[in-house]
């Protein structure tokens, strides 16, 4: 995918707040398509940062206003990563500062293809402002759970705070197991929250290590709508800066199907790091 540049598009207000845009209707995009609107000023975006974002969507037909995130939280799912964004984003976000807006359209008969039944009414604008960076922790940070059960696994980790695994004979059982190693004082996770996590995990079967966010040498983020219902229910009450075990049976795992290198009814072992929550 590429990115091509539109022109006629313009905005007004301070920067970093919600911008007045204006344009001459109507307007004709194409997606894909980008113009920023106002340079920021702030903090430059780097690799690894997680941003958040306010949005507006304009009519381009009539410039009438269709929906705004500015009258609640921002939303920070933006991660300037290589590996999480299209290389067009990627090389058009990074290096964009705080307070700049950019303006992408959003044509809904090319999304549908050229027998949809869509008229001109359909073509949007999406405004885009960076607001502010998410404070993302580079690993666990609290304090150390001492009254851990001593039938479970035992954790260990390296000196950057990636876990190792000892079964210590530990024999599954058919329940979630949510047993935190380290207690965070962050803010609390939400069971609709989306979280930036490092994490690996095992099988419980013979120890043997299937996933580590650790090896690929970055932390990844997700909602919490968005995984097995093991991770939703062992996460949402825990505070950023928690380390956390989670033992997941099959049924709140991948099942009988296993996905990956994930056997079929499998029990899973995982150690996450809660760094941030949005």
């Amino acid at each position: 995918m590429t990115l091509s540049k539109m022109t006629g598009i313009s905005a007004t207000g301070e920067l970093g707040q919600k911008p007045k845009v204006t344009f001459k209707t109507p307007f004709s995009v194409t997606n894909n398509s980008y113009q920023i609107l106002q340079k920021g000023n702030g903090e430059e975006l780097k690799d690894g940062m997680q941003v958040c974002s306010q949005q507006i969507t304009l009519n381009a037909t009539t410039g009438a206003e269709v929906q705004s995130t500015w009258e609640s939280g921002p939303e920070c799912s933006i991660r300037i990563d290589a590996n999480q964004l299209s290389s067009a984003y990627y090389k058009l976000f990074k290096g964009q500062k705080l307070g700049t807006t950019i303006a992408f359209g959003l044509n809904a008969a090319q999304t549908a293809g050229s027998n949809a039944q869509t008229t001109t009414a359909d073509q949007y604008i999406n405004v885009l402002t960076f607001v502010s960076v998410l404070k993302t922790l580079e690993r666990a940070t609290g304090t150390p759970v001492t009254d851990i059960p001593s039938n479970l696994p035992k954790v260990t980790l390296d000196k950057n705070g990636k876990p190792s695994l000892d079964l210590n004979g530990y024999k599954p059982e058919d329940k979630l197991v949510v047993q935190p190693l380290i207690q965070g004082d962050g803010d609390t996770v939400g069971e609709n929250d989306s979280v930036t996590v490092h994490y690996t995990g095992w099988l419980a079967s013979d120890g043997k290590q299937f996933d580590s966010s650790w090896d690929r040498g970055t932390s990844t983020s997700f909602s919490l709508n968005q995984v097995v219902a093991g991770w939703k229910q062992g996460l949402a009450g825990q505070k950023v800066g928690s380390q956390v075990l989670l033992i997941v049976p099959p049924s709140l795992g991948y099942g009988s199907q296993g996905q990956g290198t994930i056997p079929g009814n499998a029990t899973l072992i995982f150690v996450v790091d809660i760094l941030a929550k949005y």
